[in-house]
């Protein structure tokens, strides 16, 4: 069987959660790299297969799959030795999903709020309102980090999805571990992982300087 193909880029947070994910259960991609900065998403052939024009895709022998959670949910239950990565648990579940939802209804639209801004619109400096919204998401993830973990006291594909965007974001708006030492901590406690740095780290700290370097060139266009 060939390997699942990814289509990818290491800046994306949600393609670097995909990552973490099959770092944890031992599986290799092929992968496929998409420039978004490029407009290599608007592409005909790849419109074709992802009509959203959004990074990951998974194709796994011919099935499709558009949306990262989705593909995480996928890898756990079809390449996973067991649940432990998303429960099957109804409770346990659904902690994971709605640290998903979080993630992806707050975290990362947050972040691309302000992505959208610098690499599209050009914008020389980042409104202090979506820094503030940033800052309150901080603090929402703060007040919820009950456990060692997002979603209790287990590593489950929420904490990749999570970190993903977290670590991106921290990169451009900071966050002190003295007015945030849970989130501090958790993040800690991921890096432990030993495929964390290639699989996330790297590409997180990539991003929050291209979006640095961005909003300078920006200021002197």
């Amino acid at each position: 069987m060939p390997k699942p193909v990814l289509y990818t880029i290491h800046l994306s947070p949600p393609c670097r959660a995909v990552e973490l994910t099959a770092r944890a259960l031992g599986l290799e991609f092929e992968h496929k790299i998409v420039n978004l900065v490029a407009g290599e998403q608007l592409k005909p052939e790849f419109v074709k297969l992802n009509p959203k024009h959004t990074v990951p895709v998974l194709d796994d022998d011919g099935t499709i799959i558009t949306e990262s959670h989705a593909i995480m949910i996928y890898l756990v239950r079809k390449y996973g030795g067991d649940d432990a990565l998303y429960p099957s648990d109804l409770v346990q579940q659904a902690r994971v999903n709605e640290a998903l939802h979080f993630e992806s209804g707050v975290l990362f639209a947050r972040l691309r709020f302000i992505t959208e801004l610098v690499f599209f619109k050009r914008k020389p400096e980042v409104p202090e309102d979506r820094i503030e919204l940033v800052r309150t998401a901080y603090r929402l993830l703060e007040d919820s980090l009950a456990d060692d973990f997002v979603a209790g006291p287990q590593l489950t594909i929420a904490d990749f999805s999570c970190v993903s965007t977290v670590a991106s974001t921290l990169g451009f708006i900071t966050a002190t571990a003295e007015e945030f030492p849970r989130i501090h901590a958790w993040i800690a406690r991921l890096k432990q992982l030993p495929y964390y740095e290639e699989a996330n780290g790297v590409g997180a700290a990539e991003l929050g300087q291209l979006v640095t370097k961005q909003l300078e060139a920006n200021r002197q266009a």
